[in-house]
C-alpha cells in the first residue's frame, strides 16, 4: 500500500460511459480538515448512485472529489485538529460524500461509526450507505410502527435487504417486490413475510391481498415513474409513500383525488447532498438506535460478491445486471480485512 504521506491508488471515471470508463490511477492522498479523519480503507461499497455518477447523471457536490464511493471501512490514520473521536488507530466505517473508490479517503468525523467486533470490515463496509438511507426514509420520515406493513421495491437490492431485515427487527411486516423467484425467494429467507415476482405479479393486487386489501402503511420506492400511482394504489389510509430513486422515470402522473381521500403523504429525499451536520445527528441516532442490533449479530448485509479495487469495472457490470442478491464490495490491497 502507497505510503499515506505521499500518494495512492485510486478507481478514476475517465468518462461518462460503461464499466470501461473506471481506471485505476494513482492520486494525492486527500488533506484533512478540522474536523476530519483520515481513514485507510479496507473496503468499500458499490452502490447504484456510484453507477449513476459513472454515467454522468450524478454528478459529486460542490467542492467534493471526483472518485466515486460512498460507503468505507477502514482504520484511522490521521485525525484533524478539532476531531476528539474516533481517535487514530479506531476502526471505523463511515458514510461519504465521494472518494471510497481508493486507499485512502477523508471523512467528516460524524459520519463515522465504530466497526462492531462481530464484523469484517468488508461488511462492516457495506453498512453506511443503505443503513443512513433506510433509518432516514423508512423510520424518521415515514415513522414506520411495530405491526404496520411495509412494501419495498427492489427487495433484492442493497437498500432492499437492508430495509427487510431493519424493518423485521422493529416488528412490522414486510412486502418485497422482486424480478424473479430466486430473489423472491432470498427476500423472505431474510424475513420478508410477502414477496411478489413483479415480472408475473401485479404489486398492487398482491399487497392488498396480503394486507386484507388494507393497503400498505409505508412504501420504499427506488422505482419512481409509472409506479408512484401504483404506489398510490398499493397504500393504506393514511400511509407514507418515500421516493428515494427514479430508476423507472423522473416523471409520474397520479390522481390527486386519491392521494387526497387516502390522506397520503408523498415525499422524496436523497442523501448525499444532504449537510455534515444532518448526516452527523443521523450517524449519532443510528449509533443508538441499530448499532446495539449490529452488535449483536441480529443484523447482517448479505454480500454477494467482492472484488479487488482495481476491478471495479467488474464490480460496477455486476451492479448493472441486476443479477446480484444484497450487496457488492471492493476490498484495498494490503489491507487488513478482518
Amino acid at each position: 500500500m502507497t505510503d499515506p504521506s505521499t500518494m495512492m491508488t485510486a478507481i478514476e471515471i475517465t468518462q461518462p460511459g460503461g464499466p470501461e470508463v473506471l481506471r485505476a490511477v494513482e492520486r494525492p492522498v486527500p488533506e484533512v480538515g478540522a474536523n476530519e479523519v483520515l481513514i485507510r480503507v479496507a473496503a468499500a461499497g458499490v452502490n447504484r448512485p456510484d453507477v449513476l455518477q459513472r454515467k454522468g447523471g450524478y454528478p459529486p457536490p460542490p467542492g467534493v472529489t471526483d472518485i466515486p464511493g460512498l460507503e468505507v471501512a477502514g482504520e484511522v490514520v490521521r485525525v484533524g485538529a478539532a476531531v476528539k473521536e474516533p481517535a487514530v488507530g479506531s476502526r471505523v466505517c463511515a458514510l461519504v460524500a465521494g472518494g471510497g473508490y481508493a486507499e485512502y479517503v477523508a471523512a467528516p468525523a460524524v459520519q463515522c461509526l465504530p466497526v462492531p467486533g462481530t464484523l469484517s470490515m468488508e461488511e462492516a463496509a457495506v453498512l453506511p450507505e443503505t443503513v443512513f438511507t433506510v433509518y432516514f426514509n423508512v423510520f424518521q420520515r415515514s415513522r414506520l410502527q411495530p405491526g404496520e406493513w411495509l412494501l419495498i421495491h427492489g427487495g433484492s437490492s442493497g437498500i432492499g435487504v437492508t430495509a427487510i431485515l431493519l424493518a423485521k427487527a422493529y416488528g412490522a411486516h414486510v412486502i418485497v417486490t422482486a424480478g424473479s423467484a430466486e430473489k423472491c425467494a432470498a427476500c423472505r429467507a431474510l424475513g420478508a413475510d410477502v414477496a411478489i415476482d413483479y415480472k408475473r405479479e401485479d404489486f398492487v393486487a398482491a399487497t392488498l391481498a396480503a394486507t386484507a386489501q388494507r393497503g400498505a402503511n409505508v412504501i420504499l420506492d427506488m422505482v419512481g415513474g409509472g409506479y408512484v400511482a401504483r404506489d398510490i394504489a398499493a397504500a393504506a389510509v393514511e400511509g407514507r409513500i418515500a421516493v428515494i430513486a427514479v430508476q423507472g422515470g423522473r416523471k409520474a402522473e397520479i390522481d390527486l383525488s386519491q392521494l387526497m381521500s387516502k390522506r397520503l403523504m408523498l415525499g422524496g429525499s436523497t442523501l448525499r447532498p444532504q449537510s455534515v451536520e444532518s448526516k452527523g445527528k443521523l450517524a449519532a441516532a443510528l449509533r443508538e438506535q441499530i448499532w446495539p442490533l449490529i452488535e449483536s449479530k441480529s443484523i447482517r448485509l448479505p454480500i454477494h460478491a467482492s472484488f479487488p479495487l482495481a476491478e471495479a469495472a467488474q464490480a460496477h457490470a455486476l451492479m448493472e445486471s441486476g443479477a446480484h442478491i444484497g450487496k457488492i464490495v471492493l476490498r484495498t490491497p494490503g489491507a487488513r480485512h478482518a
